[in-house]
């Protein structure tokens, strides 16, 4: 993988080395496996009727996904600009933060609170549907500030327009949850929104030995596949018909990499050259993709189901492609913050941005077109500096004051 730097001059590696992730790692004494590592959690099928997003008169439905805002409660301006100006340009029906909504520099709780709110007080303000996955440095803050996960999840959904469900009980991760969007009449499901939560780090070692040379990044466990093909099983039966559906986790498959140069061992150009034209990718790619160690077989469940239409990631800052692997859209939403690595020098906010879907339920996939969108469509200060704010206001109303009250 390439040497990805943050924000504040550390790279991921070094991040690891310095015991960022070893404080929050599991390390397994002995040869024994626990299956709690291994996502042995029970998974049963359930399904979700809560019907809040609805397919506009038109028979459409556009949706935003911000990925990587990455930053503490000093936020960078442009990230929010940035997201406020796609928002009004874009107009969409719902917003996914994809992951690193915040990340490491918040020394208390007030503070971890004060970061989610920037990132959601743009959709708060214009009454927009959002939801949040959760990536690797979320927890970046926990250790010290002492929120987790599931405190955040807690914290989301006490904004009026969050539509974030609970989160599946019992198997690995927060807010593994699946949003149902109704039809533009009667309350028929025109499409399915899978949100999952893909980790953080890989555990110390496994079985007694370490992850020296391999991807040290978290994956979906067998138990999150598990309950995704047989809640999609369960909706069929239910429905009577498979709902097309768009799956966002934060850290990418094994077969975003391979997608690129339609490969899993070659890396020539000419191999790219092939891929572009067997996968119909577009986009830029500038890391290395970062998937974690084991290959969680998501991809395989997705291909026996036939009901997901495209998988989005983000975790990698300054890739932005999307492409055709076997019938499944895989893509990157890039960075949409200011405050984390990006290119390097003076390129480092070139492709900052967000990724838009457009939906249509008369169209028989109902996905019709996917693309980035950029800052600089914008005329947002690109230059390579830090630009942190004053949090913004904690505001409330009657569904979360409870919560969100300092």
């Amino acid at each position: 993988m390439s040497q990805e730097v943050e924000g504040n001059g550390i790279s991921r590696k070094d991040f690891l080395k310095i015991g960022g992730a070893g404080a929050l790692a599991l390390t397994l004494g002995s040869s024994a496996v626990p299956v709690d590592w291994l996502g042995g959690g029970k998974a049963e099928a359930a399904t979700n009727d809560n019907m809040k997003l609805q397919f506009n008169a038109d028979g459409r439905f556009k949706i935003v996904q911000f990925n990587d805002t990455q930053d503490d409660e000093h936020i960078d301006r442009r990230t929010v600009e940035l997201m406020e100006k796609v928002l009004d340009a874009e107009k969409p029906d719902f917003v996914v933060l994809n992951g690193d909504n915040i990340t490491g520099g918040c020394d208390t709780a007030v503070e971890m609170k004060q970061a989610m709110n920037n990132v959601a007080q743009p959709m708060e303000q214009r009454g927009i549907k959002w939801a949040v996955t959760f990536g690797n440095h979320d927890e970046d803050s926990t250790p010290g500030a002492g929120l987790d996960e599931e405190d955040m999840l807690r914290f989301y959904q006490a904004y009026r327009h969050n539509v974030n469900p609970p989160g599946e009980k019992g198997i690995t991760g927060s807010g593994n949850a699946h949003l149902l969007i109704r039809s533009s009449i009667g309350s028929k499901a025109a499409f399915n929104l899978w949100l999952l939560d893909s980790g953080r780090y890989a555990p110390s070692t496994i079985a007694g030995q370490d992850f020296e040379g391999y991807p040290t990044w978290d994956w979906l466990r067998f138990d999150q596949v598990t309950w995704y093909y047989e809640t999609s099983k369960k909706l069929e039966e239910k429905l009577g018909y498979k709902v097309p559906s768009l799956m966002y986790i934060h850290i990418p498959l094994w077969e975003h990499r391979f997608m690129w140069y339609a490969s899993v061992d070659g890396r020539s150009e000419a191999d790219h050259a092939r891929a572009i034209g067997k996968h119909q990718i577009v986009g830029e790619r500038n890391e290395d993709e970062c998937p974690g160690p084991i290959n969680s077989g998501m991809f395989s469940a997705i291909l026996a189901r036939g009901d997901v239409k495209g998988v989005f990631c983000g975790h990698d800052h300054v890739n932005t492609y999307h492409g055709n692997y076997y019938g499944v859209l895989l893509g990157y939403g890039g960075s949409t913050g200011f405050g984390a690595y990006g290119l390097p020098g003076e390129d480092r906010n070139r492709l900052r941005g967000a990724r838009v879907f457009q939906l249509d339920e008369r169209v028989e996939n109902v996905l019709v077109d996917t693309h980035m969108v950029f800052a600089k469509d914008y005329g947002i200060d690109l230059t390579a500096n830090d630009q942190s704010d004053e949090p913004a206001p904690i505001t409330e109303n009657k569904k979360q004051e409870k919560v969100v009250k300092p």
